[in-house]
Order: C-alpha cells, then structure tokens, then sequence
C-alpha cells in the first residue's frame, strides 16, 4: 500500500515528510494525504518515487 511505501521510504532514508515531499516534488500536505490514503499519488509522482527510490508502480499498489 502507498502509505506503508511512504513510510519504509521515509525509515530507510530518515527522511520527514517535507524532505520527502521535496524529493518528490509535491507538497508536504500531498504526502499526509496518500499517507491518510485520502488522495492517490499520480502517474509523475509514481514514476518520481520509482526514479529516486527503486519503488515500482506495482510495489506502491500492491499488485503482484
């Protein structure tokens, strides 16, 4: 799941939100709300989670 991503993410790299978010290049509010699973990260954040952290797309939704 996204937030379970976003968190391993976060321990692995000791990074906050906002570093994380920085990374990424959305808000650090984009962040609480995929993490809340209120909100979907889109196909450029996908591939920017993949480019900067190895993450694929069917890692983040769980998809085998």
């Amino acid at each position: 799941m996204v937030k379970d991503i976003l968190n391993d993410i976060m321990i692995e790299h000791k990074l906050t939100r906002k570093q994380l978010a920085e990374v990424i290049g959305v808000h650090e509010t984009t962040i609480g709300q995929w993490i809340l699973g209120r909100k979907k990260p889109s196909f450029d954040n996908i591939y920017q989670i993949y480019v900067k952290f190895g993450v694929t797309p069917n890692e983040i939704f769980d998809i085998d």
